[in-house]
């Protein structure tokens, strides 16, 4: 076995169950990955330096295709059901050798990374990889450490990522060829038959969900970043609702644009780096994210102008979840490490396809609560696979898909949170305005800037607000920099009939689904679920 590269000291890849890779490339330096991917044709250079990657079959997650083991540790304390599908102990065994066998003989890429930003509450990663690009995709966005700590450094968790193994479903007990399955007790992410690496991002994701709340640290889907005065904020929601976007902010310090702790120290990101759809992106409209795809970011699944190198960031050909992932240090003024203080402001972002939902509006502790466990948006094409088009949608906690506890677990911790330290909580649509999807247009990113600005200043903290008669939400009036008329959502409909009937109908899909929370609801949380009324 030919070996390069800083490699533990304490562990070689023999721990894991390979012993005789044709050659292993211990945690190359960016330059190094991009050339192997070059040299092996698997990747281009776009003019900005960045390297450029189709990521073959699957351009977005698999959730159907994504497992966790059963066994006597899990089988009480997982929430069992559509998002935690369970594998059992014997079919997890026999494919993880199936994988180790495949690995056997190959060129591998290894990494050792961190998640958690805060050592004491941090995981130790190896991640074994088929191709560079995915190896760098792994130094980007984990937590990089030192040469020391390389040289010394013991894993707890083990990720084998094979994108060209091709599991039997007759056999091993998968839905199809691809599979994600996390093994909690041995430490073990199995990834194989799909080449995206969000895979490998959210299968630590779905790891850190499940230790961290049991240690008493809120695990949050969510960015966050710090203003100069020291105060934190956190936007909650999912892909496509401008968690990356609103966070990269350049007069706040960003601290993670997608995942984080919430601990009695404050907040830390899990990652030490960015993973931006960048779906017609524009140097105008998102600066900070146009200006950190350089050399050693990785591009997903986009393509160039006709005779050059220049992306075209416009061309959804391949698909919608074009992503960029880069390491959080090209953003300017990052903060390093990654940590913030206990948060002085809370952001939900939903994309509402409806075209209801007014664009800004502050939540009492009851509306919180019922919103977060709700987690209302909608689903943007490309983001999964499968998904063609905006599709409403209600994900616990902005993130079910990534809980392996039950929701509520997460929302009392947050219901605790807020109130013990008095935090702002606002609702944000980033979604439709005028009417719904096809009919009504996207929010202007200018004005959902200056609500979020506004909010964070403290402007609205004395601004006069009417409520919404269905959704309860209080609106204010007037916002600096902002037209009063995109406020209301009902006056931006022309016609007001129809408004009415979606906002009834929208709120019916809240109802219908908070009904399998609403037994262990308390009766301020029941108080604020939408009204549906007649005009």
């Amino acid at each position: 076995m030919i070996e390069t590269g800083i490699k533990s000291k304490v562990f070689g890849l023999e721990a894991t169950g390979i012993s005789n890779a044709v050659k292993v490339n211990w945690n190359l330096d960016p330059a190094e990955l991009v050339e192997h991917t070059l040299l092996r044709g698997e990747g281009h250079l776009a003019d900005s330096g960045g390297l450029c990657v189709h990521t073959g079959e699957f351009t977005g997650r698999s959730p159907k295709d994504k497992f966790a083991v059963l066994d006597d540790n899990t089988r009480d304390t997982v929430w069992w059901g559509d998002v935690n599908q369970p594998f059992s102990t014997e079919n997890f065994d026999k494919l993880h050798q199936k994988v180790l066998a495949y690995l056997q003989g190959q060129t591998l890429y290894v990494r050792d990374v961190y998640a958690g930003a805060d050592p004491e509450h941090r995981i130790a990663v190896r991640v074994v990889n088929q191709n560079p690009w995915q190896n760098l995709f792994v130094y980007n966005m984990f937590i990089r450490p030192t040469r020391e700590e390389k040289e010394a450094f013991t894993p707890e968790w083990t990720i084998l990522a094979a994108p060209g193994f091709f599991a039997d479903k007759a056999i091993d007990g998968t839905r199809q060829h691809n599979f994600t399955i996390v093994n909690f007790t041995k430490k073990i992410i199995l990834i194989g038959g799909s080449a995206y690496t969000g895979e490998i991002k959210k299968g630590i994701f779905t790891v850190m969900n499940y230790i961290l709340p049991l240690k008493g640290v809120l695990s949050m889907h969510c960015s966050a970043n710090i203003g100069k005065a020291g105060d934190t904020s956190i936007f909650f929601g999912l892909s496509g609702t401008g968690k990356t976007t609103l966070s990269a902010d350049p007069e706040r310090a960003l601290i993670g644009d997608d995942e984080h702790g919430w601990s009695n120290n404050g907040v830390f990101n899990f990652e030490g780096g960015c993973y931006a759809k960048c779906i017609d992106l524009t140097q105008e409209k998102e600066p900070q994210i146009w200006n950190a795809i350089k050399s050693g970011t990785l591009i997903e699944n986009t393509t160039f102008y006709p005779g050059t190198r220049t992306v075209n960031f416009e061309d959804e050909s391949v698909t919608q979840n074009t992503r960029a992932a880069y390491p959080i240090f090209y953003i300017d003024g990052a903060v390093e490490p990654s940590v913030g203080g206990i948060p002085k402001n809370i952001f939900f972002l939903t994309a509402d396809a409806f075209g209801v939902l007014p664009p800004v509006s502050r939540l009492t502790p009851g509306q919180a609560m019922y919103q977060f466990i709700s987690g209302y948006t909608a689903k943007v094409a490309g983001t999964e696979a499968g998904v063609q088009e905006p599709n409403p949608v209600f994900s616990a906690c902005f993130g079910a898909p990534f809980l392996p506890l039950h929701p509520t677990k997460y929302a009392e911790m947050l219901g605790s949170l807020m109130k013990k330290h008095q935090v702002n909580v606002w609702l944000i649509n980033t979604g439709w305005t005028g009417g719904p999807y096809g009919v009504g247009k996207r929010m202007k990113l200018p004005f959902t800037r200056a609500m979020v600005t506004a909010a964070l200043n403290g402007d609205l903290d004395d601004a006069k607000y009417s409520n919404d008669p269905i959704f309860g939400l209080a609106i204010p009036d007037a916002v600096p920099n902002v037209p009063s008329e995109v406020l209301v959502p009902r006056e931006t409909w022309a016609d007001k009939a129809a408004y009415d009937k979606k906002a009834n109908e929208l709120a019916g899909l809240f109802n219908k689904n908070f009904e399998k929370y609403s037994s262990i609801a308390n009766e301020e949380i029941l108080a604020a679920a939408p009204k549906v009324l007649a005009r």
